[in-house]
């Protein structure tokens, strides 16, 4: 078998391979034979010019197969590999990665021999292959290969059994199979890197064209472009190195830790670690006064801690990390999502850590004990680490849309090459005309049509964009998702800590009788309700300051109560009882609910709080208006949760300690509901407004309750239509409800569609599992404006969904919950907690003035690791100044820009300066996000799609500017070059430097402030830029044609030969002057301003470009500098000529842009249709349901 399907989230299929000998590679032994005649055949046969092109033709061909095993996995394989039926006698494997995983890759088949125990006995090798860090292992059970397993499944009584690795052999074993708990990657050299960049397809045919023109005499021209080739491609390099090397300072921490190994415990270092060690982990204080970080992923056996996650969450808010035996039974399995509560994550850094002295196994340094579950690599922080080194991409022009843009230009000069070709055909046999010129000719006119400036200019516009981002306090790691912001159609936001605020505010209790109004009034409220609401949370001390959830520090804050140090609660005035907290089971996602023993005066009582939905069921007596009231509060956006309590028996402290979770949460009293207000952010409604006004449909993905999410959706523009919630029926049915209940609609998911044009449509995470496992997802989910309780996994599957339809998704979202949607959208947007950008700065994110945002001081500022400066921005390109040469104007725009960006950047991440914004340093939550915005407010969305739009209009047009020249270049060539018509090498060069600055300027034009209803077109295969191509070109052909026909009436009679040396004379002239004015007339026409970048009025660096190359042009044209003219070659013009040149010059540029206003007009840029795709999606897997 030589191809087997894994189908996980890395790896999508394995092919095996057999590595070739060399003398039998595709691209070594045919070329032998082919040399070999050459030397045998050839040469005696052709005179030795025209062997000479043959053999080079000869070597270009090898070079270009050499190229390609490079450029292509798949053609690699097929020169060099041969294909492997026995998987051991394979040695390397083709790996096809799931989809949106990025490129093929080839990689070595390794072979381990197993030893058992002690006696050294060989058993059957195992067979494995790393792919970007992960290892995957040939499991002959299931017949294919699965990733390296660690024991982070096993039931909770396996791991209270664990003792450690119990012999040397067993160590050596697990060593073996894991490896060392590092971040191993290798530091590719600039040398590396470099050679990497000049193997690109563009680069590669650019030093080709190069090659040709000096070959053509075109010595300053050619030298001056490979010059910036490689100065470009150098800083591009450059950069990556810098990024890969702060990547690198991402390592586990150097510290000591004590572990239970060969029956007794030993100090050894982080990295030894090996998956099932027992370790003592506590807080650990390096030299510097900062908190080491926890190793790796371990379980915690005893003890409890307080963790700071924003390293890897993104959120301040402190974690408690306790054992996992209370709510758990030892059969039951540890799940990774489940039990968060349970696992200290790699990477994390413990505030503060109790240790358990009754446990079994007693740690010597004081420590909590656990099992370490994962290292390296499979670590948290491994994952995001695995994230930011294999999702990125460069930003180069070598889109599938610009290679087919250059093939259908590529078409119009194989016709011109033809017609030289055909022209000159008869002369092939006349000895006297230069084989090797006319050859030289045809490789002109079809290399011509490649600009050898399409990567930098591409590359220009992604940068302007990456500093007025950063100007505006948003930091991009993939700056080839900057166009895709422009394409997107769909707009989703999560609601807690992005539409809303993160600070809650406690209104009241209300259920306390069968009066619906809150009361506020704290006295007035029975004492056993206040205490639930005092003792019932997870707040803890760290150095002094009460930490934990915003949420429970406002209810504290509302009932006048203060926690102490010693877990206990007591009333700041009155004569309230203090509460004196014995037992927490903490809050876990999946039950929605916490509960909490506490002693007041001698009593024990039972303190539970959470959803009112999951408390319903286990109240002993539920009142009548439960349902209601809570329903009520939740309809107006509030946060409701339910409070109950029971007396608990007599009983000794250890006892209560000990009581099982269960028995703790059951048969409770009712004591009211606590309501609080989560208030909108004050630019939510605004923003969300804007964008819905700019063409975009809104989401809100949450994990709030459906009726608070409805109202907020309502609220900031997401919603406007009657809403009806998709809710589970008592016989076990589903139907569609409205928020008061006043509407009921049975569900059927082939009506969804047409109730989506009537209503908003609303559902939960448990309507989500319905559709997924009756395979209506594509059914419904494409209609949807707000999904409520749904889990990260969820948050995912709906983004794939919408990728599906072929929308344009952006996703923006804060915290660990949103992590795999951001990473799933085309556009994910993290933002961090800082204060907003003020009203002005976000009217105007074009002036030259920078803001910083100002910062609120938050925890996660001072939890963020200290492993290294911001990569925000690795595909802005930094360096060191280079030495600017008056005709390398593009080399030092692009240089200016790197040296503003790299400013910036290190203004924005200056530490200590306390109005500075948090930094985005690596190993946060944010880097799993293309986005990451320092501002607590929605804004920034905007400010994306807007550069994203402008980008995308400045590289549409660069297109059709580049498409124009290198058609005109095509037939100048071509048609022109057998008439004799050439170009002088300091033409060539004026001409280069002229289109240098114009691509700047253009790409300099800075978006509106406002976004248009009116979309840019996504892709530049459309009606619109085809017809806008051909009918330009033609206007300008005919204006070239008339010109030169013209001038040739002027000229005396002589021979032209196409093979002579330039030399001045009227035709040259003529036809030089009028391709730059067609050079200006394209950027003229074409330069797009209105509705989403400023005019070219407005637009002042390339106004003034526009006018200084109109005012040069009539300056040659009318002779005014006989100097000037005679320096660029120019001879005089007629003074009938002239006047005709410049009027049918102003005739041709009020052509073309009558013409391409009109197809902007004809041809608005539209909204994907993605209800056709998604009908024919529902239409095969309705096909499928019936096969």
């Amino acid at each position: 078998m030589s191809r087997f399907h894994v189908g996980g989230k890395v790896v999508e299929r394995v092919d095996l391979l057999r590595k070739k000998h060399w003398i039998w590679r595709l691209d070594v032994w045919p070329f032998t034979i082919l040399y070999g005649l050459w030397f045998t055949i050839v040469i005696p046969s052709i005179d030795i010019g025209d062997a000479g092109i043959v053999f080079g033709g000869l070597v270009a061909f090898h070079i270009l197969v050499w190229l390609f095993t490079a450029w292509s996995v798949d053609f690699k394989c097929f020169v060099q590999y041969s294909k492997g039926n026995d998987i051991h006698q394979a040695d390397a494997c083709k790996i096809t990665p799931a989809k949106f995983s990025g490129p093929k890759e080839v990689v070595p088949l390794y072979i381990r021999k197993q030893v058992t125990g002690s006696s050294s006995a060989e058993v059957e090798g195992e067979i494995f292959f790393d792919f970007r860090k992960q290892r995957f292992i040939f499991s002959n059970e299931k017949n294919t290969f699965c990733k390296l397993p660690y024991p982070t499944k096993e039931t909770f009584g396996y791991y209270l059994k664990c003792t450690g690795h119990g012999s040397e052999a067993k160590v050596l074993a697990a060593s073996e199979k894991w490896g060392r708990n590092v971040f191993e990657y290798p530091q590719p050299t600039f040398q590396k890197l470099m050679k990497e960049h000049c193997m690109e397809p563009f680069f590669v045919f650019q030093v080709f064209c190069v090659g040709l023109w000096c070959l053509d005499d075109f010595w300053y021209y050619s030298l001056f472009t490979l010059f910036m080739l490689f100065m470009f491609e150098s800083t591009m390099a450059k950069s990556r190195l810098k990024t890969l090397t702060e990547l690198r300072r991402v390592r586990v921490d150097s510290q000591t830790v004590m572990v239970h190994r060969c029956g007794k415990w030993v100090k050894l270092s982080g990295t030894e670690l090996l998956p099932g060690d027992i370790v003592s982990i506590g807080r650990s204080v390096g030299l510097n006064g900062e908190d080491k970080t926890v190793p790796a992923d371990m379980l915690i056996l005893a003890g409890s801690a307080i963790v700071n996650e924003a390293i890897l969450t993104g959120e301040s808010t402190p974690q408690w990390k306790v054992v996992s035996t209370g709510g758990r039974g030892k059969d039951e399995n540890l799940s990774a999502r489940r039990d968060k509560t349970h696992v200290l994550f790699g990477g994390t850094k413990i505030l503060q850590h109790t240790p358990d002295k009754t446990f079994p196994l007693r740690t010597p340094d004081g420590g909590c004990v656990a099992v370490v579950l994962r290292t390296g690599f499979e670590t948290s922080q491994g994952k995001l680490m695995r994230t930011i080194l294999f999702s990125t991409e460069r930003v180069t022009a070598n889109s599938w849309e610009s290679g087919f843009f250059i093939l259908f230009l590529v078409v119009f000069a194989v016709i011109a090459a033809g017609y030289v070709l055909k022209k000159v055909g008869d002369g092939l046999e006349d000895p006297t005309r230069s084989k090797y010129k006319l050859f030289l000719s045809c490789s002109l006119i079809i290399t011509s049509v490649i600009p050898p400036e399409l990567p930098m200019e591409l590359s220009i516009a992604v940068n302007t964009s990456l500093i007025a981002l950063a100007r505006r306090g948003i930091f991009c790691t993939e700056p080839f998702r900057i166009p895709f912001a422009g394409k997107v159609d769909i707009c989703c936001f999560d609601k807690t800590g992005t539409l809303t605020s993160d600070d809650m505010e406690f209104c009241g209790i209300v259920g306390l009788d069968d009066v619906t109004d809150l009361e506020s009034d704290m006295s007035k409220v029975p004492a056993r309700t206040v205490e639930i609401l005092a003792a019932c949370h997870a707040l803890v001390f760290v150095d002094n300051k009460l930490v934990g959830d915003p949420l429970e520090k406002a209810a504290l804050k509302g009932i006048d109560w203060s926690y102490k140090s010693d877990e206990k609660a007591v009333p700041k005035r009155g004569s309230g009882n203090a509460v004196q907290i014995v037992q927490r089971h903490h809050f876990a996602s999946y039950l929605k609910r916490m509960s909490v023993v506490v002693r007041v005066e001698e009593t024990f009582f039972a303190f539970v709080k959470g959803a009112p939905e999951t408390i319903q069921d286990r109240l002993t007596n539920l009142p009548p208006y439960y349902v209601d009231t809570y329903k009520k509060y939740t309809r107006q956006g509030s946060r409701v949760l339910a409070l109950a309590f029971k007396s608990l028996p007599d009983m000794t402290v250890s006892e209560a300690r000990n009581l099982d979770r269960d028995e703790v949460e059951n048969s409770l009293t009712f004591a009211g509901f606590a309501v609080f207000n989560c208030p909108i952010r004050a630019d939510s409604a605004i923003v969300l407004l804007e964008l819905k006004n700019a063409s975009h449909d809104l989401a809100m993905i949450t994990g709030d309750q459906a009726l608070t999410a409805c109202h907020v959706a309502s609220l900031v523009h997401i919603i406007s239509k009657p809403t009806l919630i998709l809710v589970k029926t008592r016989s076990e049915g589903y139907e569609w409800i409205s928020p008061d209940e006043t509407e009921v609609v049975p569900y059927s998911d082939k009506d969804v569609e047409a109730l989506s044009e009537t209503h908003d449509l609303c559902i939960g995470g448990d309507c989500i599992e319905m559709l997924q496992q009756s395979s209506a997802v594509l059914l419904v989910i494409p209609y949807v404006k707000v999904f409520a309780r749904v889990a990260p996994e969820q948050k995912e599957l709906i983004m794939t969904t919408f990728k599906t339809m072929g929308r344009i998704t952006l996703m923006c979202g804060d915290g660990t919950n949103d992590v795999g949607a951001l990473k799933q959208a085309h556009v994910g947007v993290a933002l961090l907690n800082a204060v907003p950008p003020s009203s002005e700065s976000s009217k105007d994110g074009g002036k030259d003035g920078i803001e910083k945002p100002v910062v609120k001081p938050s925890k996660k500022a001072n939890a963020t690791t200290e492993t290294g400066t911001s990569s925000r921005g690795k595909g802005a390109t930094k360096s060191d100044p280079i030495s600017r040469s008056a005709g390398n104007r593009h080399l030092t725009a692009v240089e200016m820009q790197q040296q503003k960006l790299k400013k910036l950047m290190d203004e924005m991440n200056e530490e200590g300066d306390s109005r500075s914004a948090p930094v985005v340093k690596l190993g946060d939550a944010s880097m799993a996000s293309p986005f990451t915005a320092k501002h607590a407010s929605v804004a920034p969305t905007t400010d994306i799609i807007r550069q994203g739009r402008s980008t995308l209009v400045t590289t549409l047009q660069m297109f059709k500017i580049l498409g124009l020249n290198c058609l005109a270049t095509a037939y100048v060539l071509s048609v022109m070059y057998l008439d004799g018509v050439k170009l002088g090498d300091v033409q060539a060069t004026i001409s280069g430097v002229f289109t240098a600055a114009f691509f700047l300027f253009i790409s300099h034009a800075r978006p509106l402030p406002t976004l248009s209803a009116e979309r840019p077109h996504p892709n530049i295969f459309c009606f619109y830029v085809f017809l806008s191509l051909m009918g330009q070109f033609a206007m300008h052909l005919f204006f070239l044609i008339s010109s030169v026909k013209e001038a040739e009436k002027h000229m005396p009679e002589e021979c032209i030969e196409p093979d002579s040396d330039f030399h001045p004379n009227l035709v040259n002239t003529v036809s030089y002057m009028v391709s730059m004015m067609l050079q200006l007339a394209t950027f003229a026409v074409n330069y797009m301003g209105h509705p989403f970048n400023q005019s070219i009025s407005e637009n002042k660096p390339f106004m003034y470009a526009l006018l200084g190359a109109a005012g040069f042009f009539t300056v040659i044209t009318s002779d005014l500098f006989r100097d000037l003219n005679d320096w660029l070659k120019l001879v005089p013009l007629p003074p009938g000529l002239r006047n005709k040149l410049l009027l049918w010059a102003l005739l041709m540029y009020l052509s073309c842009y009558t013409w391409e206003r009109l197809l902007r007009w004809a041809f608005p840029g539209r909204i994907p249709e993605w209800r056709k795709r998604q009908r024919v999606a529902a239409a095969n897997l309705e096909k499928k349901k019936r096969s």
